[in-house]
């Protein structure tokens, strides 16, 4: 299939436009879900289709290689290709608050920040081989995004710091020694430089996707309680080129074209679709003084987009690359359907997937969600070998992995088992390793874990 006709039929009136407000079309599924036995412990952790099996791996607790504790909160995730068949992972953890860098003190970027990511090798069954921090002393570190050229870059959800007011988890900020807010850049072999592109903003940053043409690395941010935009970061020198991303660069923010200020994270319409220009940031890390609220200072990025007519979303989550389209997941974006009782925050609805094409700067809805049984607060996604999105929900109640087809088919492939006494656990940081015949992912929750998930891939739409 030719993603480009593809796209072009999603944003006129092709299958997915039909898909805007509606129930979801049958297919494209591998069938009922049944309760699977972890190989680990044959415990019931995941509901799954007829042939599928999982491992879980690297908990919350246990030790990496180097005899150090796994941090918890496991998140955002990419898989590279391993020497002799195994699978290399970076894995980010989300943990806020100035509760001690994991790993090496020494190393840590601010040693009271307990986030940053972990590198693993491990076989197409999640059998770990190796495991160790690859950058520590981050904070609240999301999701974020694979770079071809072998590195992962994690995003940093928080402006934390000890030049402002303290965040919603109560933590002190004054114990801090760095600012945050930033991108990373950690390359598959080794450790990250523990060093942040400040060019690229200073915000609530959630994901990151790259596209290999232009050298741009296209920005979600998830700024719960407000609204949220879609950025591009332009570093000084094509990635390719420089074998990194570069600090220096140019911070810009997306707008609707002859419309200044519209808000995305509205019901849409079926098969709507913008053209769209870019708007300068002109200080994308600024300097507070007098340490402003934690609000006022999550928002200050953010505001000078707005300011020249950025566009409103709502809670932009995850994104990925795929032949030149950026497909990315308003959290909480469309209407509230009936029945459903609008979530906590900014934007109303149940989720959005959104579809932005990097060579011709055309914005589509790929998909509205119509209630919360069809999908329930999209988180990460990636994308299957054969285009299909995966879609990790973050519900209230039970959280699945969803397929979202070209076709317009969405679908349950996975739910979630209630995990004791953390009714808040959810998916995070799926991602398909070479060659396609696992799918590795995190639960979020309280601890976390990873899964590596095997079956009979070709029987469906993933």
């Amino acid at each position: 299939m030719d993603r480009r006709r593809f796209l072009l039929g999603a944003l006129a009136a092709g299958p997915f436009a039909g898909l805007a407000a509606g129930p979801p079309r049958p297919g494209g599924g591998y069938g009922p879900l049944k309760p699977v036995r972890d190989a680990r412990d044959g415990k019931v952790r995941l509901f799954l289709p007829d042939g599928f099996g999982y491992r879980s791996f690297n908990a919350a607790g246990e030790r990496f290689s180097d005899g150090s504790p796994v941090p918890g909160r496991h998140d955002g995730m990419a898989a590279f290709r391993g020497p002799r068949g195994s699978t290399i992972l970076v894995r980010n953890h989300e943990v806020n608050g100035p509760v001690g860098a994991f790993g090496d003190p020494e190393k840590a970027y601010d040693r009271a920040a307990g986030g940053g990511t972990a590198t693993l090798r491990v076989t197409r069954r999640g059998e770990v081989l190796s495991s160790g921090p690859s950058l520590t002393g981050t904070m609240m570190n999301c999701s974020g995004g694979p770079m071809p050229w072998g590195a992962w870059v994690t995003c940093e959800e928080t402006v934390n710091g000890p030049d402002v007011g303290d965040d919603f988890s109560g933590g002190d900020n004054s114990k801090l020694t760095r600012k945050h807010g930033y991108i990373f850049e950690v390359p598959v072999n080794g450790a990250a430089r523990p060093e942040p592109i400040r060019a690229a903003g200073r915000f609530a940053h959630e994901s990151a996707a790259f596209d290999q043409v232009s050298g741009a690395l296209y920005l979600t941010e998830d700024n719960f309680a407000f609204p949220s935009g879609f950025y591009r970061y332009l570093p000084p020198r094509h990635p390719w080129q420089a074998g990194r991303i570069l600090d220096g660069g140019r911070l810009q923010m997306l707008a609707v074209r002859e419309q200044d200020g519209m808000d995305l994270s509205a019901g849409q319409p079926r098969g709507a679709a913008y053209t769209t220009r870019w708007v300068d940031i002109d200080d994308p890390d600024p300097l507070f003084t007098g340490k402003p609220g934690n609000d006022e200072a999550v928002r200050a990025v953010g505001r000078q987009g707005l300011a020249k007519g950025a566009a409103i979303f709502s809670r932009l989550e995850g994104a990925v690359y795929h032949h030149g389209t950026v497909y990315f997941v308003s959290t909480q974006g469309g209407a509230t359907a009936t029945g459903d009782q609008p979530p906590s925050g900014f934007g109303k609805g149940r989720g959005q997937v959104w579809a932005y094409e990097t060579w011709s700067g055309r914005l589509g809805l790929v998909y509205e969600s119509p209630g919360a049984v069809v999908l329930d607060l999209p988180d990460n996604v990636t994308a299957s070998p054969r285009g299909t999105l995966v879609l990790c929900e973050d519900g209230g109640g039970d959280n699945f992995l969803r397929g979202l087809t070209w076709r317009g088919e969405i679908f349950d492939f996975c739910r979630l088992a209630p995990v004791p006494d953390d009714p808040g656990a959810e998916f995070a940081g799926s991602t398909f390793g070479p060659g396609g015949q696992t799918l590795y992912v995190n639960v979020q929750s309280r601890q976390g874990v990873s899964f590596a998930i095997w079956g009979p891939w070709q029987r469906g739409g993933f």
